[in-house]
């Protein structure tokens, strides 16, 4: 792991979290660039996750500007999405006084100014997690057929899972108040991708249902398109029931086993 930035101000309003696998083609520097020099009140963290492209050339070029607010933190191997958002946070948690914590994807599918949206949410006292809905009625949402039809019948098998109605646990737009970061990413996450369920079970389980739809928010994007390359394949789709049976098993059927031991011993 390498870290790179510079010295930073005492306090920020907003850390983000970039996760980046071979996303050299994609990154649109000039957008980053304009965020780094127009939002000051804003650390972005990109974690370059053991990318075999030139990703890591291409960010090195958004740190030779040389921006306060800009940090890039290097996997040495690919560990997957969950862990680069994880390290990232908790990279953000540590290092810098910060208010909140999110991610965002690095295509920016979902733009900052709909990503700044989301923050203000959290000027809400009563809310602390806030995330993107790709699927509340927006007009300007573009999707795939195929992505559209496997959304349908993943967010079906979610709230089996969690028993809450969720719109869109996958958007890749989240926010998070500072104080949930250790509650969150306390220890490392089951899914390679579908960790944002665990985010939301790990809270769930830890606050109670009802404290957690106290906190918690959903705020529709006025704008997500997606973009060619998605690192989510065929085959990765094809594995999503077996992941979330996998995550189940761990949060849901393990604990149950164990108390039923322990109330027969």
């Amino acid at each position: 792991m390498e870290v790179f930035n510079t010295i930073a101000p005492e306090k920020y309003k907003n850390g983000i979290v970039i996760p980046c696998f071979n996303e050299g083609s994609r990154l649109d520097i000039m957008e980053f660039l304009r965020n780094a020099d127009h939002s000051q009140d804003t650390v972005v963290c990109f974690v370059n996750d053991g990318s075999s492209d030139n990703t890591r050339g291409v960010l090195a070029e958004i740190k030779n500007i040389e921006y306060t607010n800009v940090v890039i933190y290097n996997h040495s191997k690919n560990k997957g999405k969950a862990d680069a958002v994880r390290n990232g946070a908790l990279f953000l948690f540590e290092e810098f006084n910060v208010d909140n914590i999110g991610f965002l994807d690095a295509d920016l599918s979902t733009s900052f100014k709909d990503y700044y949206e989301l923050t203000r949410e959290l000027d809400n006292k009563n809310h602390k997690m806030v995330i993107g809905s790709r699927n509340m009625g927006q007009e300007s949402v573009e999707r795939n057929l195929f992505r559209k039809v496997m959304s349908n019948i993943i967010r079906l098998l979610i709230f089996l899972i969690i028993r809450i109605r969720i719109t869109d646990t996958q958007c890749g737009a989240k926010v998070f108040s500072r104080d949930l970061i250790p509650k969150i990413y306390d220890h490392k996450f089951y899914s390679r991708w579908l960790f944002d369920i665990e985010i939301i079970i790990r809270l769930k389980m830890q606050m109670g249902k009802e404290r957690f739809l106290d906190i918690f928010v959903e705020k529709p994007l006025s704008q997500w398109i997606h973009m060619d390359g998605s690192k989510l394949g065929l085959k990765d789709s094809l594995m999503i029931p077996f992941n979330l049976l996998k995550i189940w098993n761990q949060y849901e059927f393990k604990p149950f086993m164990r108390k039923v031991t322990l109330q027969n011993r």
